[in-house]
């Protein structure tokens, strides 16, 4: 999903993209435990997906965009 996209997005639907993506890298972080996991840069990916969420929910509150 594009920036773009993301901010026009709800704060709820927002927050449940934000639970999804924790969900996501948690999965990233227990099949890289058990070496399950073919493609490692998938987790920077997710931590980036979470990033953004969580910027874009903050200018939400702040009324910012």
């Amino acid at each position: 999903m594009k920036v773009e996209e993301m901010r026009a997005l709800t704060v709820e639907e927002l927050k449940k993209n934000l639970e999804q993506a924790h969900q996501e890298l948690f999965n990233l972080r227990f099949r890289l435990a058990t070496r399950q996991l073919a493609n490692h840069r998938e987790i920077p990916k997710a931590r980036r997906k979470l990033a953004r969420l969580n910027t874009i929910i903050r200018e939400k509150e702040l009324g910012l965009r």
